[in-house]
């Protein structure tokens, strides 16, 4: 196992498959800057399965439990299932969960499924149909996402999670009913606080809806109580309905940020790795595979980011620290979320 200098353990590693997306959410890419023109990577660039099996193989050695699959859009990326079952064939035990906006996921659910993956979780800001087309930029109805949700649940990708982004006088209104929609099925609705990820999505502290206010107003309508999270490093506080009808979740990484007990490392598309969601810099495991290196060369590598690693950023942000605004930090859409 790897401990950071914070004793933090190396647990979760978070994949990025592609950096391509079908939908341009404006907290992550907003059209006007991710538009028709926009060059996304080249294809010999992005990690084949084999590179992201082999790198997997080294972080699962490590202590690595749980694997992530992001994006972008990762139904996007050709073949996915034929990764998940790479992956699962690592280790059966491993927790091997996906992210996705959900668009196609009605006719991939079932093949993933039997390809090795355990859980799914699908990214959804609104029920409200005019909302959700104006969140998404593209104009997309609701429909498929929710085709998509109940094809996941008859393939048993249990515990569904639904995620919704929370932003002040954008969504803010539409929560409870998200909630009462989800109550009773077994789906856990986790609500995210808007983040300031990247330097492209034109984040403001006052668009930030803070997790009390979120708990208040589902609170207000369907009384909840705090609970246990599920184990050490869990990101969402966990909330019951006590009617017994489910929980939810809320990810309050602007207001109570939680990066004392963060286990989490992350890949990206091109084969950087990430220690922090709002790094600036990786470390290029890609060119070392491709130019020969050895896996004791590249866990010697991984090693060291890790054991070095001081990232503390939502802690250092709350804590009114100045940093320069200016200072790049890496997109979401090319480390997941």
């Amino acid at each position: 196992m790897l401990i950071d200098k914070f004793k933090r353990p190396l647990q979760d590693i978070r994949i990025s498959v592609t950096d391509r997306c079908n939908f341009r959410c404006p907290y992550c890419m907003p059209s006007e800057i991710f538009g028709e023109r926009y060059q996304f990577l080249p294809k010999e660039e992005i990690l084949s399965f084999e590179e992201i099996t082999r790198l997997t193989k080294i972080l699962v050695g490590f202590g690595v439990n749980k694997i992530r699959i992001t994006g972008g859009e990762p139904l996007l990326r050709t073949d996915l299932h034929k990764l998940i079952k790479q992956l699962s064939e690592i280790d059966n035990t491993l927790d091997i969960t996906l992210t996705t906006n959900g668009f196609l996921l009605k006719d991939n659910a079932e093949l993933l499924k039997d390809s090795g993956l355990k859980r799914i979780t699908v990214s959804l800001d609104s029920l409200a149909d005019d909302v959700f087309r104006k969140m998404n930029g593209r104009n997309f109805g609701i429909e498929r996402v929710l085709e998509g949700i109940e094809a996941a649940t008859k393939a048993n990708l249990s515990p569904l999670k639904i995620n919704a982004v929370v932003q002040k006088n954008v969504n803010d209104h539409t929560l409870v009913d998200l909630a009462k929609y989800f109550k009773g099925t077994g789906h856990i609705v986790r609500f995210i606080e808007y983040m300031d990820v990247g330097n492209k999505n034109g984040w403001e502290l006052d668009e930030v809806v803070p997790a009390n206010d979120i708990l208040a107003l589902i609170d207000q309508e369907m009384p909840l109580e705090p609970i246990d999270p599920n184990y050490p490093g869990e990101v969402a506080r966990r909330y019951r309905y006590k009617d017994g009808q489910g929980e939810i979740g809320i990810i309050a990484s602007v207001s109570q940020p939680f990066c004392g007990d963060c286990s989490r490392a992350r890949l990206s598309t091109d084969g950087a790795l990430y220690t922090c969601l709002f790094a600036s810099r990786g470390l290029n495991l890609r060119d070392t595979m491709r130019s020969g290196g050895t896996d004791t060369e590249l866990e010697s590598m991984i090693k060291d980011v890790w054991q070095s690693r001081t990232d503390k950023y939502s802690e250092e942000r709350s804590a009114s620290i100045i940093t320069d605004p200016s200072e790049p930090k890496i997109e979401m859409y090319q480390i997941g979320g």
